[in-house]
């Protein structure tokens, strides 16, 4: 008897050792599980199940047809501005390679932000004479209408829609829609993206075509396309579609992504300019029409897009008068 009680303590060190070295082994003692947590989507991402196509898009005559140019500074949009002393211009700090802020200075630099600075050049005689304000895709027309920026500069394909509410420089950029995906992903094109999920920027044209012409697609619709960047890295969603210039950019910041599939539509960019301010209109068109001819523009894209491949030149621009 008394050696049996002598033996219990024993054992139970003995018991509470062994239980120590299975938990060391990698079983997990009653009360204890492994937790994993989502990673959070962007602010204000929205997820939308489209089931039937959208309406097709307002068809209209030569949609990227604009005034002539002009460098008279005469008139009520270029004397207002010419008074405040600095020309307002909305654009966004998420595009690389056209509008985003420089990790080094501080400073925001790319193609729009150049083709900004150039305006502002011909309206001052200084590209520093420049206020940018920041815009979501989807604020653009809106602040255009409330005349809260002067113009915006911000990849703003030119539609018949869009001409409703807001008017139209001559074409800067041509871009085509594509897809971007992961270069292990078996997606290739748009009859792939049935059944799998898409990002897109609220407000663009490039979410209206995936609804349009792949209804079948979940989409999940953000802020801007570094969110669609980011969630695609995190597996929230298949791919990408916009613009190529635009996923361009992504794809630099992410080597394990690649743009595929052919192009889905033509996207002329415009600089976006109030309705009835057809003085600044003809003005913005000078500016283009000058760095077409004297070089800028192909020092422009040989500086940020290089990416996209050989420069295929500026943009014949389109008059309407």
């Amino acid at each position: 008897m008394s050696r049996r009680r002598a033996a219990l303590p024993v054992l139970l060190v003995v018991a509470a050792l062994a239980g120590g070295c299975r938990e060391e082994a990698g079983v997990m003692p009653p009360g204890r599980t492994d937790s994993y947590t989502e990673p959070p989507l962007p602010a204000r991402a929205r997820s939308e199940q489209s089931h039937a196509p959208a309406p097709p898009p307002v068809r209209c005559d030569d949609v990227t047809a604009s005034l002539r140019p002009s460098s008279d500074a005469a008139g009520p949009a270029l004397t207002a501005i010419r008074t405040r002393g600095r020309v307002v211009v909305g654009l966004d700090i998420g595009s690389n390679l056209f509008s985003f802020r420089d990790p080094l200075t501080g400073t925001l630099a790319g193609f729009d932000v150049d083709i900004a600075r150039e305006i502002a050049r011909d309206l001052f005689g200084s590209p520093d004479r420049i206020e940018f304000r920041v815009l979501g895709a989807a604020d653009r027309e809106n602040a255009l209408e409330q005349h809260t920026v002067d113009i915006v500069v911000k990849t703003m394909t030119i539609t018949c829609e869009r001409r409703r509410n807001v008017t139209f420089s001559t074409t800067y950029l041509l871009a085509h829609q594509r897809i971007l995906a992961l270069k292990s992903s078996r997606i290739r094109g748009l009859a792939e993206l049935a059944g799998k999920r898409v990002c897109a920027v609220a407000g663009t044209t490039s979410l209206d075509r995936i609804h349009r012409d792949q209804p079948a697609a979940s989409i999940l619709s953000v802020p801007s396309w570094s969110d669609c960047l980011v969630v695609l890295q995190q597996g929230q969603v298949d791919a990408v579609s916009s613009d190529d210039v635009l996923l361009a950019g992504l794809a630099v910041q992410d080597p394990h992504t690649r743009t595929v599939g052919p192009a889905l539509s033509d996207e002329p960019y415009g600089v976006g300019i109030p309705l009835g301010a057809d003085d600044l209109v003809r003005f913005v068109n000078h500016t283009l029409e000058r760095i077409r001819i004297d070089g800028t523009w192909e020092r422009l894209y040989q500086r940020w897009l290089t990416s996209l491949g050989p420069s295929p030149g500026p943009p014949i621009p389109s008059y309407r008068d």
